[in-house]
């Protein structure tokens, strides 16, 4: 047992040193390195756990993995929302970390009050440290916590298909795939006691899934992105025709901009994301706070577009999407 939380463990802090150097540090994702953090605090708590040699030792490791569980599937929910393409008010984080600091405070009550443990002892076997606890009256909260996230989850990518949101079908299922897979190990680990918690194993395979579906789904092109919503208003005067570039939607004055780009160039769908919002006028702050990303991104997004289209700044851009459309009608 202590050798399977040792090889968990490494791997989890392994993932982690990955991600943050190879991608967070280009692409940064707060949730995601959230999420790869909490998976290392559970397997550090079951590693710890298991080589304890007292019931106060056994507690605190079982708290720190308890502290991992509690945020990781807050993690789990939030990249899932990023990943469907949803957009949310910043009073949302600060609510749910709120409610996991009051689920984590009754489970620190273990060993002092009967609240969540109503008696708790450790036994050796299979090679390491299990705990023997029994349940007491307030446990029922933090099921309630766990079932409330996976439904959360669940209606999260449910609803993104139906208003057909960022991504494919096929990421969805995926995304319902992985999230009904650690429903059924948390269920089937409640009834039926193993010496070894297989959800360690669970949030390590979630969180690569989750990283690949985020890499995937940066470049992931939205076809109505390029495509007009509505006509655009055309005044005619005499012999002359004039578009009232203002009144075009964002889709149509990326469109016009998007004729300018070299045949031998393309952008990526983050990069069309980017510039759509360019095209409004907005500053990188404001445009990094609608794409929730940091300011730093949408420089380097920023930098990436100005240079396929051999421009300097967000006015030539501009001017390049009112001379594209008023030729395309001319």
């Amino acid at each position: 047992m202590i050798i399977a939380y040792s090889i968990t463990f490494a791997l989890a802090v392994l993932l982690f040193v990955g991600y943050f150097f190879v991608v967070y540090r280009k692409q940064k994702d707060t949730w995601l390195l959230s999420l790869y953090i909490c998976v290392c605090l559970v397997n550090l708590g079951y590693l710890l756990l298991s080589v304890s040699r007292n019931v106060e030792f056994a507690l605190w490791a079982n708290k720190i993995a308890y502290l991992g569980q509690i945020f990781v599937i807050m993690c789990m929910f939030m990249v899932i929302v990023k990943l469907c393409g949803f957009k949310y008010k910043k009073i949302l984080p600060i609510i749910l970390i709120a409610i996991g600091a009051i689920v984590f405070a009754l489970i620190l009550t273990t060993g002092y009050l009967p609240w969540y443990y109503e008696s708790v002892d450790i036994i050796q076997e299979s090679g390491g440290t299990i705990l023997v606890k029994e349940y007491g009256q307030l446990h029922i909260l933090y099921l309630i916590y766990v079932v409330l996230y996976f439904t959360a989850m669940i209606v999260t990518i449910v609803y993104s298909i139906l208003k057909k949101k960022k991504g494919s079908h096929k990421h969805a299922s995926l995304l319902i795939a992985v999230v009904f897979g650690n429903i059924g190990i948390w269920i089937v680990e409640k009834f039926i006691p193993f010496n070894f918690e297989f959800l360690a194993v669970s949030y390590i395979m979630s969180e690569m899934v989750f990283l690949f579906f985020y890499l995937t789904m940066q470049d992931y092109v939205h076809k109505d992105a390029v495509v007009p919503e509505k006509t655009p208003v055309v005044v005619e005067e005499k012999a002359t025709t004039v578009v009232l570039v203002d009144t075009l939607s964002r889709a149509e004055k990326l469109k016009s901009a998007l004729l300018y780009l070299p045949e031998e160039k393309s952008l990526t769908a983050k990069e069309i994301e980017v510039l759509e919002i360019l095209l409004d006028g907005k500053n990188r702050k404001e445009i990094a706070e609608e794409l929730n990303l940091s300011a730093n991104t949408i420089k380097t997004h920023i930098a990436h577009i100005y240079k396929k289209f051999d421009v300097s700044s967000k006015e030539e851009l501009i001017t390049i999407a009112d001379k594209s459309k008023i030729s395309e009608f001319n």
